[in-house]
């Protein structure tokens, strides 16, 4: 099960792809499809076919949003937080190798299509959840437990 947290950000990513699907690509499309279903045989024509799929597409996305936007709690940074990782911390680690990653910790929602942010139901995220700067963090992998240190926490505001 998803976790219902997003950071103010991600919401108002996924409110704007609502508001984009809706008031502009549907309408697009919808017209699209009534004057290719306005030319005769459906079955042979491709830009109704094409169309009225992506519409079932647009229409079945706009139905999850609409759904899942609602169940979101939006988390914002609190002074309390600074110098621990909770969720929306922005953390760079480090391991015995030398390799640094830097990344945030987001709601499962606002994971697609961007790169350096983590799930809060990563195991990554877990193992680091109420940890400080300099603390070793075990966290278990398919490849086995991996040592990562903390080298710095920060929220964006």
């Amino acid at each position: 099960m998803k976790t219902n947290l997003i950071t103010p950000e991600g919401y108002r990513q996924l409110q704007q792809e609502h508001d984009q699907l809706w008031f502009e690509k549907r309408p697009e499309v919808t017209k699209i499809v009534t004057w290719a279903a306005s030319l005769g045989d459906r079955s042979e024509n491709a830009d109704y076919t094409f169309n009225k799929r992506l519409l079932r597409q647009i229409d079945r996305r706009v139905r999850y949003l609409r759904k899942r936007l609602p169940e979101l709690k939006i988390v914002y940074p609190h002074p309390d937080q600074e110098g621990k990782v909770f969720f929306g911390a922005l953390v760079e680690i480090e391991n015995d190798d030398g390799d640094t990653l830097t990344f945030q910790i987001v709601g499962p929602d606002e994971i697609y299509d961007q790169k350096e942010v983590v799930s809060i139901d990563a195991p990554m995220a877990r193992a680091l959840l109420g940890k400080a700067v300099d603390d070793d963090v075990i966290v278990r992998t398919p490849e086995g437990k991996k040592t990562w240190y903390i080298n710095s926490i920060s929220y964006r505001t």
